[in-house]
């Protein structure tokens, strides 16, 4: 598969002005992407537009708060007309949350999480994606979830850990949908050290441009998942090996327990309805 280009096409970034988005709207610009950042802080803006001016990169950017739909539909109307044709589109913006189990974390604070993490992702997909469809140009759309999103890496962040969770169900949704010319993704940092990570640990992570150097040769290619992490492979392969052993003693395969596959079921009757 050809890779993306970049060079002289819009990347537009949300959660753009620090951390990974920053280091990925920096790797672009520098590949000759003019940049679109966006976050709900305007001096943080100021302070990336700035430091991309220094690295002869040209950008602009808007304030935006992604769990806003009115104001996420401004920003992309700002960003799709700002330079031209828009090659990538990543929805990147996303907060941490309060330390708390299940039992104990406040109604509010899921809603403040999940407004951003997922909702905000979700009304990325749907209004990036419908200019990206419009526009009718080879682009992507890759959407920020974690290691989080295969297992959980964090405890007491179960609010955290099922946002990202939806995210990774999300874009495998979003990439059936689209047309061939738009590759969908998703973003699967492990431990980076960015601002969402405490500040006395930030060091033990891995550097945010080491980490972008490999994801987003991945992401110009199309890859559905754009990793880097290679021991998450052990915690994905301890969670599939649970799942895969409760299957074995409770649920064997059988040769005929095809008869109850929904996708195969769906295929047979050409049903695309979903159930209610």
């Amino acid at each position: 598969m050809a890779m993306l280009d970049l060079d002289n096409k819009t990347v537009v970034i949300t959660g753009g002005a620090t951390g990974i988005g920053f280091g990925l709207a920096k790797a672009c610009g520098q590949r000759g992407a003019r940049i679109v950042i966006g976050e709900p802080r305007r001096a943080r803006l100021d302070e990336a537009i700035a430091l991309l001016d220094q690295e002869g990169i040209t950008a602009r950017a808007f304030p935006v708060d992604v769990s806003v739909p009115a104001e996420l539909e401004t920003f992309a109307e700002r960003a799709f007309a700002a330079f031209g044709d828009v090659a990538l589109v990543i929805n990147n913006a996303g907060v941490g949350q309060k330390p708390g189990s299940v039992l104990d974390t406040p109604l509010e604070e899921m809603r403040r999480v999940m407004a951003v993490n997922f909702e905000g992702v979700w009304l990325g997909c749907k209004i990036f994606g419908e200019r990206l469809v419009k526009q009718g140009s080879p682009a992507a759309l890759y959407n920020t979830g974690s290691e989080n999103s295969f297992f959980i890496a964090v405890e007491n962040a179960a609010v955290y850990v099922a946002s990202k969770h939806a995210v990774y169900g999300l874009t495998d949704a979003l990439r059936a949908e689209v047309p061939d010319f738009i590759k969908v993704g998703m973003i699967a940092p492990g431990f980076v050290g960015s601002e969402l990570i405490p500040e006395f640990m930030r060091a033990l992570g891995m550097p945010v441009d080491d980490f972008v150097a490999i994801v987003l040769p991945q992401i110009l290619a199309g890859e559905p998942y754009a990793v880097s992490h290679g021991y998450n492979l052990v915690r994905i392969e301890e969670r599939h090996g649970a799942i895969a052993d409760a299957y074995s003693s409770a649920a064997p395969l059988t040769a005929d327990d095809d008869r109850y596959d929904v996708k195969k079921l769906l295929a047979t009757i050409g049903s695309t309805k979903s159930f209610e």
